[in-house]
């Protein structure tokens, strides 16, 4: 029996509830929905919609900016917020984790970095390290998925315009290589079943026509460790919500698994 994750920056989780029943209502429902930028405070997230649809969910947000939610159908065993550093725990309406038996999903929404002389450049990259340590920790003890809005474009085949984009933070060379040490132990689920260029997960909304001209970057992962990712059956992109009535500029992305759970 498969296995299904799918991570999606909804921008903004209560102006995209539409979005989601609808998506949700022409597919399977995937065993673990991970969103990004969901920007509501906890009082305010739309609790009941999960559980109405079967999931449970856990969530760390803060008003009109950043936020995570983790939904599954089935319930987590255990729930970490932020990045585990020594006793603190940053960033923790960035990230968020949850372990399923001897799995943990971890969802994360990386700083965009603004401009590579900003200082959000390097806690962009501090971000992305310490993630990194703490997936390869997670992993010494089971599988890992790492999934979310990543802000970084691994490759030229992730971006449209790749030789405009030198010293865009999210395709700077730095980026790329600290991207690459952090995830170096995991495998990119979506390239290892779709390597052809041209599929995007990320449309500007700033960008006139940017679905129709596929003027696109593929900037939302979903990770594996290796024995995982051998047991992955397949990933790739929906499109089609990035084209409804007020969309996210982002749209699902997905992998399937077999003997997870």
């Amino acid at each position: 029996m498969s296995w299904t994750v799918a991570t999606f920056n909804v921008n903004s989780v209560r102006s995209r509830l539409p979005i989601l029943e609808r998506w949700l209502d022409n597919n399977s429902k995937p065993d673990v929905l991970c969103l990004q930028e969901t920007k509501t405070q906890d009082e305010t997230f739309p609790l009941e919609w999960f559980t109405d649809r079967g999931y449970s969910v856990s969530f760390r947000g803060q008003k009109s900016y950043n936020g995570v939610a983790l939904a599954s159908l089935k319930e987590p065993s255990e729930v970490v917020f932020g990045l585990v550093d020594g006793d603190l725990r940053p960033f923790d309406t960035r990230a968020i984790s949850a372990r399923f038996g001897s799995l943990w999903v971890v969802n994360t929404y990386v700083p965009q970095g603004k401009s590579i002389d900003h200082d959000d450049y390097g806690v962009k990259q501090d971000f992305l390290l310490k993630t990194g340590s703490m997936v390869s920790t997670m992993a010494e003890e089971g599988e890992v998925l790492w999934v979310g809005d990543m802000n970084v474009a691994p490759q030229e085949m992730d971006l449209t315009n790749p030789k405009t984009k030198g010293n865009h933070v999210c395709f700077h060379s730095v980026i790329k290589e600290v991207f690459a040490r952090a995830s170096s132990d995991l495998v990119d689920v979506f390239r290892k079943h779709r390597p052809d260029p041209g599929e995007f997960s990320f449309w500007d909304y700033r960008v006139k026509d940017a679905l129709s001209r596929n003027i696109g970057w593929r900037i939302d992962h979903i990770l594996a460790s290796p024995g995982l990712a051998d047991r992955s059956l397949d990933s790739w992109v929906d499109r089609e919500p990035r084209s409804w009535e007020k969309p996210s500029d982002h749209t699902p992305v997905l992998a399937s698994f077999e003997g997870v759970i």
